[in-house]
């Protein structure tokens, strides 16, 4: 299927304006045009906007989305270049899972603080045992 701009975006989540931007940084280097410049989005192209938008909220830059654009556009010399730009991404967000354990773990034990609290309606029970 082929896909406006607006139909993109509607599909993705992304606004026109980050489409064009991941357009402007090469992000997009296949998304075909009319004669008269419009972007014509095809489903591949979805499938890339969904690969982009998950290695951007894991916290990869701009620039190093670009690069594994470029490698994968080189071909199969590259594989194992990807193979280990994916490995490194994964080791930053077991760091990340990892810290958000922690906080979870903080926010929880909270939570039990103030569950105790709020069923003795006073802190007083609390402060005796577990000082914040």
């Amino acid at each position: 299927m082929e896909y406006s701009i607006a139909k993109a975006s509607e599909k993705t989540g992304l606004t026109p304006h980050t489409l064009r931007f991941y357009d402007k940084e090469g992000l997009l280097p296949f998304v075909a045009r009319t004669a008269s410049g419009i972007r014509i989005f095809q489903d591949s192209d979805i499938e890339w906007l969904s690969l982009i938008t998950c290695l951007k909220n894991t916290g990869m830059s701009i620039k190093d989305i670009k690069v594994f654009i470029d490698w994968y556009q080189e071909g199969d010399a590259t594989l194992e270049k990807r193979l280990m730009l994916f490995r490194h991404q994964k080791e930053i967000i077991e760091e990340q899972m990892k810290a958000l354990n922690q906080y979870m773990e903080k926010i929880n034990y909270k939570i039990k603080y103030y569950e105790t609290a709020v069923a003795a309606g006073t802190e007083a029970i609390q402060e005796k045992c577990c000082k914040e």
